[in-house]
């Protein structure tokens, strides 16, 4: 049976995971949902008090250049964080209904995915704010967007795997995401790096993201077809890493839960 036929078979326990997933978050706030909104608003306006005047003046609209790495890179870090503690934290449901253990994972992004939607609108008002007028390259920004959905589910499929047998891969991967913001160059340009040092930046998938968005959005042009391979191939690559981890230590998480 297919993941898609798994996925309809137990529809509505995954409509109630989603729900949950996206209730939860924002349970006995004052603001609720709006936090969706306001949290990414607020870090956008200190990172650019902080950076707009060091590094602003160099680089084109620049709100929108900070906008744009914040919002890709919140999507992975929000649902990869989630994702990895997904497994555990529905331990009571999985250990006595056999249902997929990925449903949750899943569920889980589906609930990062709508996060991710509501800023995409706000993004965009803030785009047209800033006189940049969409053309119909907008619409490829499709494409980045489903290469991220695939790569943070084979992300969290590996990270959710390893946190059932290594509780310490959290601290770990706090470091890490911290260490990748930095090298993902949000808030900074690489043009002052040389040559070389601009291609290693194509090393992480997150900065190829975000450099997907500012190409079309700020620079108004298509990508290249290898940029376009790339982007697929490290959601293909970490999809596939996931899904092989998955099926080979499916059954031993029983006995780490």
């Amino acid at each position: 049976m297919s993941i898609v036929q798994k996925l309809k078979k137990n529809q509505f326990l995954f409509q109630q995971l989603v729900h949950r997933d996206f209730t939860k978050k924002y349970k006995r706030t004052v603001l609720g949902i709006a936090w969706s909104v306001l949290s990414p608003l607020l870090s956008l306006f200190v990172m650019n008090l902080v950076f707009s005047t060091l590094l602003g003046s160099e680089i084109e609209h620049y709100t929108i250049y900070l906008f744009s790495g914040q919002l890709i890179f919140s999507f992975f870090s929000d649902s990869t964080n989630q994702g990895m503690t997904s497994l555990l934290n529905n331990a009571e449901i999985f250990t006595k209904v056999n249902v997929p253990k990925y449903m949750f994972l899943f569920s889980q992004n589906v609930s990062s995915l709508i996060n991710f939607g509501i800023t995409l609108l706000v993004y965009f008002v803030f785009v047209l704010a800033d006189g940049i007028v969409p053309t119909w390259k907008f619409l490829l920004l499709i494409y980045p967007v489903v290469c991220l959905v695939v790569f943070n589910l084979g992300m969290g499929l590996i990270l959710s795997a390893l946190y059932m047998f290594f509780r310490d891969i959290q601290y770990l991967y706090s470091i890490f995401t911290l260490l990748l913001m930095y090298m993902s160059a949000i808030f900074y340009s690489i043009e002052a790096f040389p040559q070389i040092g601009q291609n290693l930046f194509l090393l992480n998938p997150v900065y190829v993201y975000i450099r997907y968005f500012r190409k079309i959005v700020i620079d108004n042009t298509i990508p290249t077809v290898q940029f376009h391979l790339v982007a697929i191939g490290y959601a293909l690559i970490a999809f596939g890493i996931g899904a092989w981890i998955y099926k080979k230590k499916n059954h031993s998480f029983l006995y780490y839960v």
